[in-house]
């Protein structure tokens, strides 16, 4: 997946001298929390956030700094450089920069111009998607050891059923580093049959979770 296909193209916007107030007022209106900041040929020269708003906000029980703090350019008081991501790069990149910069947003450019953006919320949607979570299906954890066409022998115990496969991931086994567990969605009522396969195999099911696998 891609970040073309979950950003957010129409994005609220303000120029370097527009003022405390104008951001202010657009942060309200579009009930967003940062708003880019562009120049005349859609380069993103900074961001601001409702939190930068919000700290050059002085007491309201001062009309006179009051209007001389909401009159001052918004280039005084938003973030500069702007870290940003391109439209062909890869969500879990992107999930990345996120995690490791602990962003709520990037904007999103493409030859040097300002095409979109993507927040904390399109990020976990597109996980929902990932993960087939928002389609009726059936969760399947399945631990397995970490070796090559593993996955595809797995997943001959779902055609042998006619089952079809939602969505597939991985990670690694915190308790032993040979072995991953894989996690499947699959479309099916009763996955219980397919249950019993695995039980009956070198494989492990860890969700669903049976009482008597405490015996085995």
């Amino acid at each position: 997946m891609l970040v073309q296909d979950i950003m957010k193209t129409e994005v609220v916007t303000l120029s370097p001298d527009a003022s405390v107030s104008d951001a202010l007022q657009l942060l309200q209106k579009h009930s967003i929390r940062h708003i880019p900041v562009i120049n005349q040929d859609m380069h993103v020269v900074g961001i601001v956030s409702d939190r930068d708003v919000r700290d050059a906000s002085p007491s309201i029980l001062d009309d006179e700094i009051n209007k001389q703090v909401l009159s001052r350019p918004i280039h005084a008081i938003m973030t500069t450089p702007v870290i940003t991501t391109h439209p062909y790069e890869f969500f879990e990149e992107v999930a990345t920069i996120f995690y490791q910069k602990e962003f709520a947003c990037l904007p999103v450019v493409k030859n040097h111009q300002l095409v979109g953006m993507i927040t904390e919320k399109d990020m976990l949607y597109a996980f929902i998607q990932l993960t087939g979570t928002h389609s009726p299906s059936t969760q399947l954890e399945i631990k397995v050891p970490d070796r090559i066409g593993v996955l595809s022998d797995v997943c001959q115990y779902f055609t042998k059923r006619y089952i079809k496969i939602v969505s597939v991931y991985i990670y690694p086994d915190n308790t032993n580093p040979d072995y991953k567990v894989l996690v499947f969605r699959i479309q099916t009522m009763n996955p219980m049959p397919v249950v019993k396969d695995f039980q009956q195999s070198e494989y492990q099911i860890l969700y669903p979770y049976r009482e008597d696998q405490d015996e085995i």
